[in-house]
Order: C-alpha cells, then sequence, then structure tokens
C-alpha cells in the first residue's frame, strides 16, 4: 500500500507550477523539521528522486538527529544552529524559505523570548543572506495570527486587514513576532530590493503534526488514534478554517516560485467550522470505535495559553488569483491524517518491542 507521505507528495508534484524553476539549484529552508516545512523538504527530495530535478538542499535544524531520522540520508546538507545566530552555512543560495519558528502555542507559556527572536532576528539573518546571494525569492512564513482579533464584520479576512493585539499580553507574541518579521522583511525588499513573499498560513493539519502539539486539533486526532473519547476544554463553538498540509504546500511553493514580491497571501481554507462539528465529524469516520465527546478543563498545570478569538477564517481572493484553491475537504484530510499517525505508532511500537 502506498503510503499517506507518497501519495501527498505525488499530488503535490503534479500541481500545475514551474518546478523547473527549482532546477539544479540551491535551496535553504530554515526551521527544516518543523511540521509545515518538512513537508517543502519533502517535496524537494521527491523531486530530485522521482524527477531529476538536482536541487541541492540545505536544511536548517537545531537537531541534525532528529532532521536524520525524519529524512534519513538521503541528499541534504545539514546546517546544526540556532536561527538566532548569525547564519554559517553556504552563502550561495538560489531560494531561501525562512520557517524557524516555534508554532505551538505552548511554547508562549514556557519561551516567548525564544518564539518571537526566531521571527526577528533569524528573519533579519536569511534577509541579509538573500541581499549577498542575490537570491531569487525569499518565502518568508508568517502566520493568520497576525490579524489578530477580527470584528466579525470583516470574517473572512483580507490581508489588508487587521484586528487588536495586546503587546503587553504574552499569547500576543507569536502574532507580534510575525507582525515584525512582516514588517523588516517588506524594509529589506522596499529599500534593498530583496525578492521577499509572504505567506500567512491559518490552521493547518496533516500527516507529521505533533499529537502533543497543545492545538486542539491535534488534541482530537491523538484522542481518535487512542480510541477514546474526544474531549474538548471549552464549549467548542469557536470556528476555525482547517487546511490539508499537501494542499497548503502547493500554496507555499506556489508563492515561493509565482508570488508578488513585497505582497503577502493568505494560506487556509475559506469555509468555517466548530471544534464542535470537527469533533463530530472525527467520531463519524469511525463508528465503530463507539467515541463520543467530552467536555472538560485545561490542566492548570499546562503552559498552553488558550486563544482569545472566537472566530478564524481566510479570504483567499489572492492566492485564487494565482490558480491555488484546497482541495481537500475535512473528513477526507483528517481521515489521511490519522491514517498516517496510526502507521506512525506501529512502526514506533514495532522498534521498541
Amino acid at each position: 500500500m502506498i503510503s499517506v507521505l507518497e501519495e501527498d507528495l505525488r499530488t503535490i508534484a503534479a500541481a500545475s507550477l514551474p518546478w523547473h524553476l527549482l532546477r539544479n539549484r540551491r535551496l535553504l529552508i530554515t526551521g527544516a523539521n518543523g511540521f509545515l516545512p518538512s513537508y517543502m523538504v519533502e517535496t524537494a527530495l521527491h523531486l530530485n528522486e522521482r524527477h531529476n530535478a538536482g536541487i541541492e538542499i540545505l536544511a536548517l535544524v537545531r537537531d541534525r538527529a532528529k532532521a536524520e531520522r525524519r529524512f534519513g540520508g538521503k541528499r541534504i546538507h545539514y546546517i546544526v544552529q540556532d536561527v538566532r545566530d548569525p547564519y554559517t552555512g553556504p552563502r550561495d543560495v538560489d531560494f531561501i524559505v525562512h520557517a524557524a519558528s516555534q508554532a505551538s502555542p505552548k511554547y508562549l507559556g514556557s519561551d516567548p523570548v525564544g518564539t518571537f527572536e526566531a521571527n526577528v532576528f533569524g528573519t533579519r539573518h536569511m534577509l541579509e543572506l538573500a541581499h549577498t546571494a542575490n537570491a531569487q525569492s525569499l518565502l518568508y512564513f508568517s502566520s493568520g495570527e497576525v490579524y489578530g482579533s477580527i470584528d466579525p464584520a470583516r470574517i473572512p479576512t483580507v490581508e489588508h486587514t487587521y484586528g487588536e493585539l495586546d503587546p503587553l499580553n504574552v499569547r500576543c507574541s507569536y502574532g507580534e513576532a510575525k507582525r515584525a518579521g512582516e514588517s523588516l522583511s517588506i524594509c529589506w525588499w522596499k529599500q534593498h530590493g530583496v525578492p521577499v513573499k509572504i505567506v500567512r498560513p491559518f490552521h493547518t493539519y496533516g500527516p507529521g503534526m505533533a499529537l502533543d502539539d497543545g492545538r486542539i486539533f491535534a488534541d482530537l486526532v491523538a484522542d481518535v488514534v487512542a480510541r477514546r473519547n474526544l474531549k474538548l476544554n471549552s464549549d467548542g463553538l469557536a470556528t476555525r478554517a482547517f487546511c490539508y498540509l499537501a494542499d497548503a504546500t502547493i500554496a507555499f511553493f506556489k508563492v515561493l516560485l509565482e508570488g508578488e514580491n513585497g505582497q503577502a497571501y493568505n494560506v487556509g481554507s475559506p469555509n468555517e467550522t466548530s471544534i464542535r462539528n470537527l469533533a463530530g465529524i472525527l467520531c463519524g469516520l469511525y463508528p465503530e470505535r463507539g467515541l463520543g465527546v467530552e467536555y472538560a478543563r485545561r490542566d492548570d498545570a499546562s503552559t498552553y495559553i488558550p486563544s482569545t478569538i472566537s472566530r478564524s477564517c481566510p479570504d483567499i481572493g489572492r492566492l485564487r488569483a494565482l490558480g491555488w484553491e484546497p482541495r481537500t475537504s475535512i473528513a477526507d484530510g483528517f481521515a489521511r491524517t490519522i491514517r498516517w499517525a496510526e502507521r506512525a505508532l506501529a512502526d514506533q511500537e514495532g522498534k521498541t518491542a
């Protein structure tokens, strides 16, 4: 049986994109161990192995052993460092994807400094590198959290709409950091001509996400995999727009290769669903397991800081104009994610048996 990952990579590689622009070029991806950028690494490896693309992949990581477990002994040049420190890798690069950042909300309680600085100091290092290398394109990973608390009348949210973020609230440090990284990127584009593009991913899920991530959709998948009732730590009425990782990865490459310099693009599903409804969908995928939904309070010892945003949904008109549209339904995407998670768990148990 073909793995979920292999199916996804075939889908991504078949997307209508100018992949030839990457042929025999050097691609640097920071935060390569991360959930979103790791699929970009996997895609580049797939293009090399199945399409003879000749991409030289530079992966900036803090944990080389983790990266080698994920990507194996494949043709990757690892740069082992913290992105907040001055860049130590090869300087002749053609494309840069700067995605190094702690994204899980649990880090906002335990390491807000690290979260903030990767998006400011790290971004500065990558912009300098792109400038001196005369790189063809730099993709900065921002977030839908830059929008803050939006008036419901302005949802779905377009790229030029912004709400409130409280800089004195540590929960907002992630969104503020992403805003700062965006502003710095645009300064370098305007003053030095660095060809930077910005993506703002909304709630993205799929194979490879950490089931102890702390975000509710990861918690729910973990519950299904463990065959226990799904637990909600709220009334479940907040709405989110969930986008499957393979769809999002196509969008990331599309912006890197075809996006407009100095522009930001929402990446996500245009369809909202409540957390309560998502839990019901996941239960319905496996009726034979007899799963239900429970409501409980979050552990007071948790470092997770809940979001105060009750609704979140992007307007994707700008990406649609480039020819991108998410194709994977919630039911299919989460079924694929659960299939991947159960296979990964079985493999892990087999190794430790």
